[in-house]
């Protein structure tokens, strides 16, 4: 017997991995529509989208509310099944739960009865079905740009039986729930398969989804936070001892005005020696729901806030979100402005300012103005400075340290021990 469970172990090393994943930097969601001149109409109506939602939760129960994805950068390929279909996913560390379009996503509206008057933010309340809603000046389908999964193409497929639903303040992805093998990079290249996932298969998408070059949302964040209590993808495959160890490590690429080109890479089961420099200090997560841990200062030049505060690393968001109060002396001491209609500070593209400097411990992190000064996407001279106002409304983390924070140093996410290290990202340009 003591044989056999050696030979158990040592089969269990053999299959262990450390698998890197490629990524493909896309337009952020936000820079489109403020070129299209539909920026400031689409926060409209998610300001209303939000009161609507904060109103409704309190006579009913409606799914959990999590990141809007509007300002998502970077993209990486899954596949799902057996053979293998292949979909592109945004990998958020701020959420927990994988979906894609169904096969059958904007094809069988429930409740279509109104739509003639049903149409734009109050849809999304009145119809059971999204799809109902349309996108565009057309309201076409929203399902209609995406791949989508057959699950009778997939010899591995399971039912499950099990109805999802999750919320977004942009509107919500629903459908119903099934299992399958999913595979973590896509045909032709390096990948980690991962047996007997659930994930969502959704049949009705919110209209934000409309033309975005992205199918679907891995989340890479904890179980506690996943809507159902469905197990993680990453989780799952450490907990079938798939990897050689329970972290993954995140290298983004510096942001530039070029889009569909490489954009870094995600290294599952080991530490990115290559992209990444020593690793400089690690701090434990004071929650293990999103990664969460403590920053004890925060500033730029003049200005300095050792108040210490609530952070989580979040690779779904493409700027860094703070209070607002801390957020405009930010501002202040870089000589950015808030423009309102934009929603976002903005400096002169060749604006020379200090670094942004974030203590984590006992360590200061400083980043640079390649990763604070951002193309704005409207044909001017302005940048965004890549700070935004942000409330929790006294509730979870007070701080987002997004995509700028990340590119200027890798993250690894230590889902074993529950910690997050910082190295310096060694970028080639």
């Amino acid at each position: 017997m003591q044989n056999l469970f050696l030979l158990l172990a040592l089969v269990a090393a053999a299959l262990a991995a450390v698998v890197q994943v490629p990524l493909v930097k896309i337009e952020p969601y936000r820079n489109r529509l403020i070129r299209e001149g539909r920026w400031v109409q689409y926060r409209k109506d998610r300001e209303i989208r939000r009161f609507m939602m904060n109103k409704q939760s309190n006579d009913m129960s409606v799914g959990q509310y999590v990141n809007d994805y509007e300002d998502e950068a970077y993209v990486g390929n899954i596949t799902i099944g057996t053979p293998q279909q292949q979909f592109k996913v945004i990998l958020d560390t701020g959420s927990s739960n994988l979906w894609i379009p169904d096969i059958t996503c904007g094809t069988k509206p429930e409740n279509c009865s109104t739509v003639p008057a049903c149409r734009g933010i109050i849809c999304q309340f009145e119809c059971d079905d999204q799809a109902c809603c349309g996108a565009g000046a057309n309201y076409t389908d929203s399902c209609f740009y995406q791949n989508k999964f057959d699950a009778s193409k997939s010899s591995s497929y399971k039912t499950n039986g099990r109805n999802f639903i999750i919320e977004y303040g942009t509107g919500s992805a629903r459908g119903f729930l099934g299992q399958d093998t999913i595979t973590f990079g896509g045909i032709g290249e390096p990948q980690l398969a991962v047996p007997n996932t659930v994930f969502g298969q959704a049949t009705s998408l919110a209209a934000f989804f409309e033309g975005q070059p992205l199918d679907g949302i891995l989340g890479l964040a904890f179980k506690s936070i996943a809507v159902d209590q469905i197990t993680p993808p990453f989780i799952n495959a450490i907990n079938q001892n798939l990897v050689d160890l329970p972290l993954f490590t995140v290298f983004l690429e510096h942001e530039g005005d070029q889009n569909g080109v490489q954009g870094g890479v995600y290294t599952y089961g080991g530490i990115d020696t290559k992209n990444c420099g020593p690793v400089i200090a690690y701090q434990p997560l004071s929650s293990a729901t999103y990664y969460q841990f403590k920053m004890s200062a925060i500033g730029s030049g003049s200005y300095h806030s050792s108040k210490g505060w609530q952070v989580i690393s979040d690779t779904g968001t493409s700027l860094i979100g703070g209070p607002k109060a801390y957020v405009s002396a930010i501002a202040d001491a870089v000589g950015a402005t808030w423009r309102d209609d934009y929603g976002v500070y903005i400096l002169p593209c060749s604006a020379k300012i200090n670094t942004l400097d974030i203590t984590i411990g006992n360590q200061v992190y400083n980043i640079d103005s390649s990763n604070t000064i951002i193309p704005l996407g409207d044909g001017s001279n302005n940048c965004i400075y890549a700070i935004f106002p942000f409330s929790s409304g006294g509730f979870g983390p007070s701080w987002i340290l997004g995509d700028p924070f990340i590119r200027q140093y890798c993250n690894i996410y230590d889902v074993g021990t529950q910690r997050v290290g910082f190295a310096k990202s060694l970028q080639s340009k």
